[in-house]
């Protein structure tokens, strides 16, 4: 699928930008060219509100819609480094939130799907998406813990949210030698795991380090009357 990308988008704060790349990824432990390429290209003042735009490249998460946040750009690379895309991957992607994580994947993989439970947050997103070009991220409204049936299977899957356990749907439609990576364990506090499919169908988990994210909702995850912590 071509991937059309809105010139002027770019141009904007690119400076702020590239100091972002700079202060917050290389001087961690970001490496992959493709990941650094798209942090520094996508636009992330375009995926916050407004009043907020001034602080997009800090490092630091911010407030959207619904009640929800996106997270701050080093965590944002550092999920999308440990998928290890390759350009003819299919993602899914659970929690669109702002959208700013499906842009990241977008100019890596050939194909995003990505699942948002919050009707505006779904709506904003896709608007973005429309406006800056992206053709190739699909958006759909639903529980992300069930995953995407119709577009299975996948070959890389993200969580942007925690939840108690890996939802076995979401299991079930990686594809083989796909990786999902996702925050687990309790509210407020998780790891970040790496879950590997191998040829013969085994499942290999691997610890990424200790992360913060808002509870995944739904039936693979937390129930939503559970509040933030």
């Amino acid at each position: 699928m071509n991937k059309e990308y809105s010139i002027d988008a770019y141009s904007e704060r690119r400076a702020e930008r590239e100091w972002m790349v700079h202060t917050q990824l290389l001087s961690r432990d970001i490496t992959d060219e493709t990941v650094i390429n798209s942090m520094s290209l996508v636009p992330r003042h375009k995926f916050v509100r407004e009043d907020k735009q001034d602080l997009a490249y800090y490092d630091t998460p911010l407030e959207i819609d619904s009640g929800q946040t996106i997270s701050q750009p080093y965590i944002v690379a550092l999920m999308a480094q440990a998928l290890k895309l390759k350009a003819s991957d299919r993602v899914l992607e659970i929690g669109t939130g702002s959208g700013y994580s499906a842009a990241i994947l977008s100019r890596i993989a050939l194909r995003v799907y990505t699942i948002e439970r919050h009707q505006v947050l779904a709506s904003l997103a896709e608007e973005r998406f429309r406006k800056q070009g992206y053709k190739n991220i699909e958006v759909r409204i639903g529980d992300g813990t069930l995953g995407w049936q119709e577009r299975a299977p996948f070959d890389a899957i993200l969580v942007t949210a925690g939840g108690p356990v890996i939802p076995d749907p979401l299991l079930d439609q990686l594809a083989v030698g796909g990786r999902l990576v996702i925050p687990v364990g309790e509210r407020g506090e998780q790891s970040l795991l790496r879950v590997k499919k191998t040829m013969s169908g085994k499942l290999i988990t691997e610890d990424l380090g200790g992360v913060r994210f808002v509870p995944l909702i739904g039936m693979g995850g937390w129930d939503e009357r559970i509040k933030n912590s």
